[in-house]
């Protein structure tokens, strides 16, 4: 991308995009209308300045954008940038949405025979294998991962594992399918993120929107210059 083209940002669609919506207009971002139109299949869209573009991609798939230069910037949850661990990315602004906490969870009728600080193997299906391998690996223990991309609260009825690993918020669907959480592993937010290669060609603009976002997080908004 040019130095003269808009910046443009990544947003995750579904939950967090509803979330983000206070904080992109308190930064000052305004949109071209299509933006708020529920009804649009549009993925790009202009904003009223000109400045920025603004992208919907999968939540999981923002950090990945960022990295490789598909955007300057986005908003990723923590755990898409520990699952991945991309060097080319700069996370300085926590926005403290999309909060929840990755845990391991099993069949409520395990628990009370189990102690996990007794475990030397264990088998569970997830999203997040790396951050599994590693938080299992801490404390010695061999972590063999199943992954999958979603329903991982089926895998233990199935018989493809007895525990799970996945991002728990109120913990109603962990109890809807008989699970229980017995470890946790880390809290979850949404930050907001930049391309490192970015950041070093054009650093007047991508730091005027770190700042912009973090007056916004502070609950200051943003004075538009």
């Amino acid at each position: 991308m040019a130095t003269n083209d808009p910046l443009v940002m990544a947003l995750p669609k579904g939950r967090i995009l509803s979330e983000a919506r206070p904080l992109l207009e308190a930064a000052g971002i305004e949109p071209e209308a299509e933006f708020n139109d529920p009804a649009s299949r549009k993925l790009k869209f202009r904003t009223v300045d000109g400045s920025l573009e603004l992208v919907f991609v999968r939540a999981f798939d923002v950090a990945t954008i960022v990295a490789f230069g598909g955007a300057h910037l986005g908003i990723a949850g923590s755990d898409v940038l520990m699952e991945f661990g991309y060097s080319e990315i700069y996370a300085p602004v926590d926005l403290g949405i999309g909060r929840c906490r990755m845990a391991v969870a099993e069949p409520a009728d395990m628990v009370d025979g189990d102690d996990p600080q007794r475990w030397s193997h264990v088998r569970v299906a997830t999203k997040y294998p790396e951050i599994t391998r590693r938080h299992f690996a801490a404390r010695g223990v061999q972590a063999e991962c199943i992954k999958l991309g979603g329903s991982m609260e089926l895998a233990p009825s199935l018989g493809l594992c007895r525990r799970i690993v996945d991002l728990v918020s109120t913990g109603a669907t962990l109890k809807a399918n008989g699970l229980v959480e017995v470890e946790q592993i880390c809290q979850v937010s949404s930050r907001l993120v930049a391309n490192r290669a970015a950041l070093k060609t054009r650093p007047e603009e991508i730091g005027d929107w770190i700042a912009r976002f973090s007056r916004a997080v502070d609950g200051g908004g943003t004075d538009g210059g």
